[in-house]
């Protein structure tokens, strides 16, 4: 296998930060992805390649094998094992007349096999006693999903091709900024008839324009003109779900905020339970006054 500097494709340092490992994979899967680039082979590939990066640089415990393994990170310990039982055979001379047996290899497995079978080479030749080695698992796979608050919202399935394959989720409605989930053995295929690792999707759900969400709550603002705040009346408010009319007390001042009881965001994995929507009042005052309507004011002013 060919060494492949994940820290020059996705163009940070090997003292990289987590956060700027992750801010880079998005600036770059947002350039690259291939909605953005359709018929683009070269940003296909490229986009392959951040994935791959970001899949081995985001996880703390992968990049730790990948720094001081590199192109063997995903078997770094059984290679460090290989290079010892190595090491070990050379000292010891070749006169086993076996192979090795026990926890590390199967009985009448020869160590060069495995070692040559694993890793490519290792300056042992081919043992006519067979080539079985040790079966393991795939390497998980990472990936980002970009929702929008109201995508969010809804309980919906989502198609993805991961390494040639069709996969469909069911995300459920509630799903937060930053949540992880996993989906078993929808990863990379194991080594030598191991299991596939795992799945994990990141949702990334950006800020909404009309709504800010607070756990399970949301906020907004609705403008309602001065005549209204003084007087009462009746004002429109956009949900999640459609609008719907709220009255307004008269006298209601500037900044008041009032709760609609349900109309939040849906509770994750609690079907019909949803949090409330917390309604900011944005009075405006009119402009462009006639004289007749500033003369009106001033006698609300003197009297």
């Amino acid at each position: 296998m060919a060494y492949i500097d994940y820290y020059k494709i996705l163009g940070v340092d090997k003292n990289a930060t987590q956060d700027d490992i992750k801010k880079a994979y998005r600036k770059l899967a947002r350039k690259l992805h291939p909605d953005l680039n359709p018929d683009d082979k070269e940003a296909e590939r490229k986009f392959k390649e951040i994935n791959e990066a970001n899949e081995v640089l985001s996880n703390p415990e992968n990049r730790a094998k990948y720094d001081k393994y590199g192109e063997h990170w995903k078997h770094g310990e059984e290679y460090e094992k290989a290079q010892q039982k190595q090491r070990q055979y050379q000292s010891q001379g070749s006169d086993f007349g076996g192979g090795f047996s026990g926890a590390d290899f199967g009985e009448g497995e020869d160590f060069s096999d495995f070692f040559q079978s694993m890793f490519g080479g290792g300056g042992f030749g081919r043992s006519s006693r067979g080539s079985a080695s040790g079966k393991f698992k795939g390497q998980d796979v990472h990936a980002e999903l970009n929702l929008n608050l109201r995508d969010a919202a809804t309980t919906h399935q989502q198609t993805f091709d991961i390494n040639g394959k069709k996969v469909r989720i069911t995300i459920p409605a509630g799903v937060y900024d930053g949540q992880q989930i996993k989906l078993k053995g929808h990863g990379s295929p194991g080594y030598n008839g191991g299991p596939a690792g795992d799945l994990y999707i990141t949702f990334n759900i950006p800020a909404d324009p009309d709504f800010e969400r607070i756990g399970d709550d949301l906020k907004t603002k609705v403008s309602i003109d001065l005549y209204t705040a003084v007087l009462g009346g009746d004002v429109k408010v956009n949900t999640l779900t459609g609008s719907v009319n709220l009255k307004v007390k008269p006298e209601t001042q500037n900044g008041v905020t009032v709760r609609l009881k349900g109309k939040g965001f849906p509770v994750y994995k609690k079907e019909g339970q949803f949090g409330d929507l917390f309604v900011t009042y944005d009075v405006k005052l009119p402009t462009n006054l006639t004289d007749q309507q500033k003369q009106l004011f001033e006698q609300l002013k003197n009297s």
